[in-house]
């Protein structure tokens, strides 16, 4: 989700009160939150099956195939046609062995095309069945929709795509990521999400990637807990009271927790004009970030956006970032307190391979992991 202009500061302001509602509840008694995490194809070489810790994670979601005009889905999972598969069959595998729960991701980023033509009235009776073929061929419990973008006009289409696998097989675990809110854009909140919700299992936003140098925003984190402003209107606060007023439970409803930063050129430090963004998933990931950024004299913490940062006057790193935006162990911490403390559902994670850190000693490779295992508990 991309904003597209800024409104003025006034849209903000008359969303604010919303924003800090007394929306929390007492922390006793809360089921276990669901922790999602994500691995994909292109990354299994830097976190192999054997590798993940099944103690913090409680669904594990494998990405991806991928929809076809036709209805029929790739299935190659970004590796081969038969690496891939067989990487899929086993993580799911290795899942269930942990008495987890095994996702099967559909779609992502660039496929929307495929998306609105497979799932066309004409072609949605065979997309159904290709993707319940394929949870049963891989041995997966369900499925994570990533319909990315999903604008309204796509909405009737992916309701009924939900709907018809709901009836199809009522007990498949459902799941589907949505975009984060632009606060300049955030009223009326849209009650299509509120009819989505009785559909699926678990809600996640994708609250990462939330700033960039876009028209009327200064330079602002990727994924904020709080602190949203007119002009760096995003945070992880705005956007769950957003889907929150439009009707979705708050026990369907998840946060997402970025493995991975932001790098900017431009600006050496947030709310600043005129950075851009220049490198974030994969390859700003938190190994990545901790091996070739990191440096005690750049670390700062913003206590209004509840994340910490890295600055410098002159370029750093192999992207020559001056700026650079991330989460920790304590932002993490910070993040579950608000999940617990708001009556969430849980948490995705994208994803677990950037925050595996192979080199560490046994039990030490998954800080980030195990910082919201510990802040769960």
């Amino acid at each position: 989700m991309r904003p597209v202009a800024w409104v003025l500061a006034a849209a903000f302001a008359a969303l604010a009160p919303l924003a800090h509602g007394d929306d929390t509840l007492a922390a006793d008694g809360f089921e276990t939150p669901w922790v999602s995490g994500y691995v994909v194809g292109y990354q299994r070489d830097g976190y192999p099956v054997e590798a993940i810790d099944f103690s913090v994670v409680t669904h594990l979601i494998v990405g991806r195939v991928t929809p076809r005009a036709d209805a029929t889905l790739t299935t190659h999972f970004d590796i081969d046609p038969v690496a891939g598969p067989a990487w899929a069959r086993q993580s799911a595998a290795a899942a269930h062995a942990a008495g987890r729960r095994a996702v099967l991701m559909v779609g992502g980023a660039g496929e929307h095309a495929g998306w609105v033509a497979a799932a066309a009235p004409a072609q949605r009776e065979r997309f159904v069945a290709n993707l319940l073929q394929a949870v049963d061929d891989f041995g997966f419990d369900g499925l994570d929709l990533d319909w990315e973008p999903l604008p309204v006009e796509d909405q009737p289409a992916f309701l009924a795509l939900a709907q018809a696998l709901r009836a199809a097989r009522p007990d498949l675990l459902l799941s589907v990521p949505l975009g984060w809110i632009n606060a300049n854009f955030a009223t009326p909140a849209d009650p299509f999400y509120g009819r989505l919700a009785p559909l699926f299992d678990q809600i996640n936003l994708m609250s990462y990637d939330m700033a960039g140098g876009w028209d009327g925003w200064l330079s602002w984190h990727s994924s904020a807990l709080d602190g949203a402003t007119g002009t760096t209107p995003s945070s992880v606060t705005i956007s769950v009271d957003y889907y929150r007023r439009a009707g979705v439970p708050r026990g369907r409803l998840g946060i997402g927790i970025p493995f991975y930063g932001t790098c900017w050129r431009g600006v050496d430090a947030p709310r600043q004009s005129g950075g851009s963004v220049v490198a974030s998933d994969n390859v700003m990931s938190y190994r990545n970030l901790l091996t070739d950024y990191y440096a005690p004299e750049r670390a700062q913490w913003d206590a209004a956006a509840d994340v910490p940062w890295l600055g410098a006057a002159q370029p750093f790193g192999p992207a020559g970032c001056r700026f650079v935006s991330y989460d920790d162990a304590a932002s993490i911490a910070a993040k579950a307190a608000y999940l617990r403390r708001h009556g969430l559902g849980g948490t995705i994670l994208w994803t677990l391979a950037q925050g595996h850190l192979p080199d560490r000693p046994q039990g030490q490779r998954d800080p980030l992991l195990q910082a919201l295992g510990a802040a769960l508990r």
